[in-house]
């Protein structure tokens, strides 16, 4: 008989809404993530965690706390060490920002328990992703862990969080358009694969998060976009890598990074900038000009200068972008512009979108 299905790496619970770190204990109860006794270690930050802390530990008494140090591989090791030290767990808890999620998906992994992925803000689509990007000896690699059991979001949480988190989500969603539309470029020019259901899941929620009329401030608008983020996550699962969220504008955002580690801005605003840069190199005019708008209509960058690049930087980047994704191919490997014409083209992007 025919497999006329197949089984999507997923979690079984996401819940999204305000309030929702108030229900934690009995949600991963009654989902059987934890028993009625509640044996789960949290993993932390110093700050923000401390803070969640204190308001948890009254409704979870049998958890033990574990405080992250930063992103790093030695960090992610090390709580994974503190773990197999520890009493034996029904899960750990990834609770704060990507950092501490990032490490808490890798020590998870390590020491074989589920994940459960509590996010206190919205800054990128890494939280519900089967990879850990930590830092390590030679910069940042990424490594491939397990889907989150759980991912729980609490709007109330998000919304205390500096307004910068959000607008990183923001660009990191809509970016999903840019780099949807390089995968359909790479099939038709190298014949690589598209996985349909994955593209499917990054694209409607890139466009959900671009077409809505909210802002940051509002809970509709703040519910969309962390759907968003977990449908990309999964999106990722389904597709085996991170193809389905990782283009041009992705390679742009590691050539910053790289060239400029001391001086590059936030993960989301420079995969927005390169999203609508790339989207106009492809020949998509409108729609490079209304991302461009909708970014900047919630406060993102969409000129190099915004965050702190002169043009020429920005050639420079756009230039050395292709080395960051060896064997990835985008609209930058399909055009193999020179510097001249990246100058160019940054130029008429430049005017096109206005100042």
């Amino acid at each position: 008989m025919p497999v006329l299905t197949r089984l999507i790496p997923s979690p079984v619970v996401v819940d999204i809404r305000a309030g929702a770190l108030n229900d934690l204990a009995s949600v991963l109860a009654d989902q059987r993530i934890s028993s009625s006794t509640g044996r789960l270690a949290f993993a932390i930050s110093g700050g923000s965690g401390a803070v969640l802390r204190e308001r948890l530990a009254p409704s979870l008494p049998n958890a033990d706390w574990f405080e992250v140090g930063g992103g790093t591989l030695d960090d992610a090791v090390k709580l994974a060490d503190a773990l197999k030290k520890g009493r034996r767990y029904d899960a750990v808890v990834g609770l704060g920002g990507g950092k501490i999620i990032d490490c808490t998906k890798f020590a998870a992994a390590r020491v074989g328990l589920p994940l459960v992925a509590v996010a206190t803000n919205l800054a990128h689509d890494g939280l519900c992703s089967p990879v850990a990007t930590l830092d390590n000896d030679a910069g940042r690699g990424s490594y491939g862990v397990p889907t989150p059991i759980a991912v729980v979001i609490d709007l109330d949480v998000v919304r205390e969080a500096p307004v910068r988190f959000v607008r990183s989500g923001i660009g990191d969603a809509v970016s999903n358009i840019s780099c949807i539309a390089d995968w359909e470029l790479s099939n038709r020019e190298t014949g690589e694969a598209i996985d349909g259901l994955a593209a499917a899941m990054a694209r409607q929620a890139g466009e959900a998060v671009l077409r809505h009329p909210g802002g940051v401030g509002d809970d509709a608008f703040l519910q969309v976009l962390a759907e968003g983020l977990v449908l990309t996550g999964i999106s990722m699962s389904v597709a085996g890598d991170s193809r389905p969220a990782s283009g041009a504008c992705h390679e742009i955002n590691h050539a910053f990074d790289l060239l400029f580690p001391k001086r590059a801005a936030s993960h989301g605003e420079q995969v927005g900038l390169g999203a609508a840069f790339a989207m106009h190199l492809r020949g998509a005019r409108e729609e490079s000009a209304y991302m461009a708008e909708v970014l900047r209509r919630h406060g993102l960058p969409v000129l190099p200068s915004e965050i702190g690049f002169t043009a020429d930087e920005f050639v420079q980047v756009v230039a050395y972008a292709p080395q960051t994704r060896p064997g990835r191919f985008t609209i930058l490997e399909h055009l193999d512009l020179s510097t001249d014409q990246i100058r160019d083209a940054y130029a008429d992007y430049a005017k096109t979108i206005g100042s």
